[in-house]
């Protein structure tokens, strides 16, 4: 009787479902055709890259053959040229050089004003905040004049330490924005009770929000590391009669010539000049995302 009763209370079996593949779940069609599109998209995008990439390693008579990527024949001593004859070497320390004192410089300014705008308040703050975003429209072309008569008159023309001023001294307004956005939407208990321990300014910034907001510094770094790196105006007009101050970007457009161009070695150039920013964009990626996406969640 007992197993009569167990066997009637026990549930029923369920044939197991087939999993069904994600292009025909709940949302799947709309990801299908969002992939179908953004694939060919993606391989225009990317395309300027990879052809770049195919004409270092042309000969220079074949580099606007065709547009091809696999060439028929690989020169990879455009590479071993480009680093002997455009003296890619010295430019390569100038510019790391001229990176990461722009960045440092950068880094301590823009948070230290993002520190400021996020977490106070003070008659006109909303002025700056407008004047902060309607810089962000202003050409640097339009900035560089001033940027050479300041480093002229502190005699910094002849140094690197004058091209790191002009580079960090721009305007970075997106950097003192992500900074903002990040430091407003933290707790105030954790400002007051550093304040109720005796903790100043400098100490509650430095000890308490500059290391939480790990993910804007990731963010601010791969913005300058690309903004100073590539950077081609500022180098060029400081270092016009000090060839050995070249930057990587002002380096490589000396491959252009009167009568001439060598264009396989410029583009083996531009090669080596973009290889260390894209490994510390993959690096640093996952905190960029965060970055952005910390700074505006409300």
């Amino acid at each position: 009787m007992t197993e009569v009763m167990t066997q009637q209370q026990a549930p029923p079996v369920q044939r197991a479902r087939r999993r069904r593949p994600w292009y025909a779940r709940q949302g799947g069609k709309r990801r299908l055709i969002t992939t179908v599109v953004l694939i060919p998209v993606c391989l225009i995008w990317i395309y300027p890259f990879l052809w770049m990439l195919s004409a270092s390693v042309k000969p220079n008579g074949k580099v606007f053959a065709g547009l091809g990527l696999f060439p028929t024949k690989w020169f990879f001593s455009n590479y071993s040229d480009a680093w002997k004859s455009a003296h890619i070497g010295r430019y390569f320390v100038n510019t790391l050089a001229v990176t990461v004192g722009a960045v440092i410089i950068v880094l301590i300014t823009t948070s230290t004003m993002g520190y400021v705008l996020g977490r106070f308040s003070f008659p006109g703050k909303k002025l700056i905040l407008g004047v902060l975003g309607a810089l962000v429209f202003l050409p640097q072309g339009y900035t560089i004049i001033p940027i050479l008569d300041l480093v002229t008159a502190l005699h910094l023309t002849g140094n690197l330490f004058g091209i790191i001023l002009a580079e960090s001294g721009t305007a970075h307004i997106i950097q003192v924005l992500l900074f903002a956005g990040y430091f407003r939407q933290l707790p105030n208990e954790l400002e007051e009770s550093a304040t109720m321990d005796g903790a100043g300014f400098f100490r509650i910034f430095f000890r308490i929000f500059l290391p939480l907001s790990k993910p804007v510094i990731a963010t601010t770094i791969i913005l300058q590391i690309i903004a100073s790196w590539n950077d081609f105006l500022i180098p060029l007009v400081l270092t016009a009669s000090q060839p050995n101050l070249r930057t990587l970007a002002v380096g490589i457009y000396s491959f252009q010539g009167a009568n001439a161009t060598n264009y396989s070695n410029m583009a083996a150039a531009s090669a080596i000049s973009l290889l260390p920013v894209i490994i510390i964009f993959l690096m640093l990626q996952r905190h960029f995302i965060e970055g952005i996406a910390g700074a505006v969640k409300q």
